[in-house]
């Protein structure tokens, strides 16, 4: 079992147990964990997060009852594939079609564009901007990690700009899913010059309370990446 290749993080947060099943999750999400894996034993996770062994079962047993880990008598505990009706979200988007991915989020953020114009505080407008200044850094650098870093906490400063956490959340469980279709789209962030024009439209429209702007732009947006993706699939 390779334990490299995505490090566990020390948890800090109140929610001990849900942070633990996440990071636990992710790791079977993004396929590190394949099914039929032995997971770590339970003091193994306790040292590997730095938790108690009740806060480790309750985070296993979060995914045992979602479908994602079994438990065998005398032998430990096992990834399993889930049936469709037991697939948590994150699970399913990651062997998604990309193109299904962008549908969705199309849907999502016209949405989160309109609602974080009405609802839009100071300090989401600061961190939308930050996170533009920093994309816009990165973009000249030609640094596609950071770029892509830099544009996902752009759309997430937006949609917790709605004020909406399930939105936000439900938004925040498609950002691996963008991640994986952005990096195969941009190899060069170069080619991204068009699109910071119309992120600049989006949080001007979301900072002048202009839902139906906000819409528009996002809709443009949107449009073009799909595009661009659909020639990308065509020629790959």
């Amino acid at each position: 079992m390779n334990q490299e290749m995505m490090p566990f993080q020390a948890v800090k947060r109140k929610q001990i147990a849900d942070e633990v099943a996440e990071q636990l999750q992710r790791k079977i999400a993004t396929g590190e964990w394949d099914v039929g894996t032995k997971i770590p034993t339970e003091p193994e996770l306790m040292k590997l997060f730095g938790v108690g062994r009740s806060t480790v079962r309750e985070a296993v047993s979060v995914l045992v009852h979602a479908g994602l880990l079994e438990k065998k008598q005398g032998h430990g505990t096992f990834v399993c594939q889930p049936t469709t009706s037991q697939e948590p979200l994150d699970y399913r988007l990651s062997r998604a079609e990309i193109i299904e991915v962008y549908e969705v989020r199309s849907v999502l953020e016209l949405e989160i564009a309109r609602l974080a114009a009405l609802r839009r505080k100071d300090e989401d407008l600061r961190l939308m901007r930050e996170a533009l200044d920093r994309r816009a850094v990165t973009l000249a650098a030609g640094d596609l990690n950071g770029y892509l870093d830099a544009d996902i906490t752009f759309h997430l400063a937006v949609a917790g700009a709605t004020r909406n956490k399930v939105l936000t959340d439900v938004y925040r469980s498609f950002v691996e899913a963008i991640r994986k279709a952005l990096k195969n789209l941009v190899t060069d962030p170069a080619m991204q010059n068009p699109f910071t024009l119309q992120h600049e439209k989006i949080y001007e429209a979301i900072r002048d309370q202009d839902a139906k702007a906000a819409e528009l732009y996002s809709i443009q947006h949107l449009d073009g990446t799909k595009l661009e993706l659909q020639k990308h699939m065509g020629n790959s």
